[in-house]
């Protein structure tokens, strides 16, 4: 994590888990006494969005910015202008959680005048259990669509192949396989492998890219 650029851009299709790892991902950082803030930019999705879990968070000294008016007594898509003091002020590590599937990579454009190439990672999040990414046809498609939307070009690949709780040690090695063979067709480096703590043990040691165990902080514990 200590290579990957200040700001971090998380992007993918719905259900990928890309917010479950941005969160992960904010309290490692926040772990190694950086000042951290998770702007959560979702203006697509109404659930399972990184700002419902702003209390633990904010416990663990990560600042969250949402996107809607918190004033108002309803969700309102609107984005904050707080947004720009992280991007702009190198004091921050910061990391953008960005709504689903290329419509909510729109939303980045309103920022490409401080997203200059080089300036960020972008990472796409990859999960090859979902039948709209499940080849590399289809994996290739959605990664175009985001960056044409977005005016941004993906940096790295994250293999978050799950099946949420009942996720085994072959579903992470199935998309390993998808993620590999998407980096070499496109020539962008497997960043993380990533799987719950109880899978993450039992993953060869030999996998391209970096292992990162994660807890289920989006998924409450009644929920399969």
């Amino acid at each position: 994590m200590c290579k990957d650029r200040r700001i971090r851009i998380i992007v993918g299709h719905y259900g990928s888990g890309k917010t479950e790892f941005s969160i992960n991902y904010a309290l490692k950082i926040a772990q190694q006494g950086k000042k951290v803030v998770l702007v959560d930019l979702d203006v697509v999705n109404l659930y399972f969005r990184s700002r419902e879990k702003e209390n633990v968070l904010e416990k663990s000294n990560v600042k969250v910015i949402s996107s809607s008016i918190k004033a108002s007594a309803v969700d309102i898509p609107a984005i904050s202008a707080e947004v720009y003091a992280p991007l702009q002020d190198e004091k921050y590590d910061t990391i953008l959680d960005i709504g689903g599937d290329p419509v909510g990579a729109r939303v980045l454009g309103r920022y490409n005048d401080i997203l200059k190439e080089g300036s960020y990672d972008m990472f796409y999040v990859l999960n090859a259990n979902r039948p709209e990414t499940n080849t590399l046809d289809k994996a290739i498609g959605y990664l175009n669509a985001i960056e044409g939307v977005s005016r941004k070009k993906v940096t790295g690949i994250i293999n978050n192949t799950h099946m949420l709780k009942s996720t085994t040690v072959e579903d992470v090695l199935k998309g390993q396989k998808l993620a590999k063979e998407l980096s070499q067709k496109l020539e962008i480096p497997i960043k993380y492998i990533v799987a719950l703590e109880s899978v993450a043990v039992k993953l060869p040691d030999n996998l391209e890219g970096e292992v990162f165990p994660i807890n289920l902080y989006m998924r409450e514990d009644w929920m399969l």
